[in-house]
């Protein structure tokens, strides 16, 4: 008799083993699902909003006025429109210039030529900032042209920077003074340029590609539209900025030899 009341009780622990552990793997199971359920739900509202996010760009694009709109997938986008200008920016919005592509800062009023800088006459400063790495030789070297004077009688300018001495032997580049900190991005050369009744610069990163910072002493041209663009679903945002710049000039109009690649 007492032999059985100790099987019973090793039945009733073996019972009780087995449910903890049939419970444990079921909320296991459970949560794994209501996990993975919530994680394809957060990516189709992040891709409808990114989507929403997208739409709104093409739109401003092409309609360049800001505007609020409700899609039809449950999502929605929103868009600003500003412009690149100031005293100081960064080329591009910030994005890195490529080796051998020419980017233009307008320094007089596109696509007109008018209103040259700087606006109150006489000569002002253009300080081009470039190059973050420790390596002066993985830095981009680069070729500056500056047209100024009149659009029926403009002038040329040339200036070549290189901080690679062992380049400079060969290229015969000037050597640039340190750089400045533009927009929260600090650089390591610059090049300062006087310039009179400017029209247009155009600079080139050779060797490498660079990010480019623009300093004025005074306010510098419209360079550009920039338009962001948020997209929501759900609860997720989506942001989007997109910089339209101005169309470049035609290489043709400067010396060949200055957009060679090297």
């Amino acid at each position: 008799m007492v032999m059985k009341k100790y099987q019973d009780g090793q039945i009733l622990l073996a019972v009780v083993l087995v449910m903890v552990v049939a419970l444990t793997v079921g909320l296991s199971l459970a949560v794994r699902a209501t996990t993975n359920i919530r994680t394809s739900s957060e990516e189709e509202s992040s891709q409808r909003a990114f989507s929403a996010a997208e739409a709104g760009i093409e739109q401003a694009l092409a309609n360049p006025t800001p505007a609020g709109v409700s899609l039809t997938n449950n999502s929605s986008y929103s868009t600003t429109i500003g412009s690149l200008s100031g005293s100081a920016f960064i080329l591009n919005n910030g994005a890195t210039i490529l080796k051998d592509d020419p980017a233009d800062v307008w320094l007089s009023t596109y696509p007109s030529y008018t209103n040259p800088w700087p606006l109150s006459g006489g000569s002002g400063s253009l300080t081009i900032n470039w190059g973050s790495a420790s390596d002066p030789c993985s830095d981009a070297a680069l070729e500056i042209v500056i047209i100024s004077g009149s659009k029926a009688s403009p002038q040329l300018t040339h200036y070549a920077e290189d901080a690679c001495v062992a380049r400079q032997t060969t290229n015969k580049f000037e050597v640039p003074v340190g750089g400045d900190s533009v927009k929260g991005t600090t650089f390591k050369y610059k090049k300062i340029i006087s310039i009179t009744s400017g029209l247009i610069a155009r600079i080139i990163p050779l060797y490498a590609p660079s990010v480019i910072g623009v300093e004025g002493d005074s306010q510098l041209p419209v360079q550009g539209t920039i338009v962001t663009s948020t997209g929501v679903s759900d609860n997720t945002q989506r942001k989007i900025v997109s910089f339209q710049g101005y169309p470049k000039i035609p290489t043709g109009l400067f010396p060949f030899i200055v957009f060679s690649p090297r």
